[in-house]
């Protein structure tokens, strides 16, 4: 199995992950740096984290974007549901358009933020999950 790629029929147990696309009123959307000592550390992402035992997709994402960005989300439509395998673990990413939230995003656990408009060219480097989702952004 390559370091990333999409899934394969072969993959075990898969961490069920929500991320959650923040875009502001100029069109930009809001990326996280994964910080080190991390799986992908320094890769950049779209908000989000792993749900927890029992938890549904939008439950998960209003609690990761509340510890991670201080924010109350109202998380709407599903962008996409994504399978993905890396070397060392296999990820269902669920990305869900968040189109309302309270607050001001800020960084409530010491990763750097950005917002950035959809592009294929950004000034730094996406996780590779985070990819198709980003591309699904722009088209």
């Amino acid at each position: 199995m390559s370091e990333s790629g999409p899934a394969s029929p072969a993959s075990s147990i898969r961490i069920h992950v929500v991320a959650g696309l923040l875009l502001d009123s100029q069109g930009r959307v809001l990326l996280a740096q994964r910080p080190e000592g991390k799986h992908l550390a320094g890769l950049w992402e779209f908000p989000g984290g792993k749900c927890e035992p029992g938890e549904s997709a939008t439950m998960a994402l209003v609690r990761e974007l509340r510890e991670e960005l201080g924010i109350e989300a109202e998380p709407g439509e599903t962008v996409m549901q994504l399978p993905w395998d890396y070397a060392s673990k296999s990820l269902l990413l669920h990305a869900m358009r968040v189109p309302r939230w309270h607050g001001v995003p800020r960084s409530c656990e010491g990763q750097a933020l950005r917002w950035v408009y959809p592009s294929s060219d950004l000034p730094m480097q996406l996780a590779p999950a985070d990819l198709p989702v980003m591309q699904a952004l722009m088209g």
